[in-house]
């Protein structure tokens, strides 16, 4: 799904994939649903402020198997490569990606194309339940 790239964007985003994987059968407030919603938000909020470009909005997908659980964030901005760095005490951001290092499986940054601009970071956490029964 696309998303403006404001902070509003970033938390529809947000939203959208606690919505999602409640109604896949991990619950609101699960494990598995809180940490995808945490990632999900860290890395549209990453997209927001250093993926923007005017005009352009930003793109998530969320994916499920058995066996884990994968969101992917698409911005415009390939040449802007985000990379997991450990602030002081005293900074105001920059734990983003250290966040989600700390809480996927897996995560990575891939450029979407030769001819199309743009990098999507993806991570993925291992499911280790089933879904809830609906």
């Amino acid at each position: 799904m696309r998303f403006t790239s404001t902070p509003r964007g970033a938390r529809l985003a947000r939203r959208l994939v606690t919505r999602r994987l409640d109604g896949w059968g991990y619950p609101q407030g699960s494990e598995v649903n809180e940490t995808a919603t945490l990632i999900a938000g860290e890395l549209s909020a990453n997209a927001v402020r250093h993926g923007h470009v005017p005009g352009r909005d930003f793109q998530l997908c969320l994916l499920a198997t058995e066996d884990h659980i994968r969101v992917e964030v698409t911005d415009t901005r390939g040449e802007r490569r985000p990379s997991c760095r450990v602030t002081g005490p005293d900074a105001e951001s920059g734990r983003g990606l250290y966040l989600v290092a700390r809480l996927a499986d897996r995560w990575a940054v891939t450029t979407v194309g030769p001819t199309t601009p743009g990098k999507t970071v993806w991570a993925e956490i291992s499911v280790r339940e089933p879904p809830h029964s609906l």
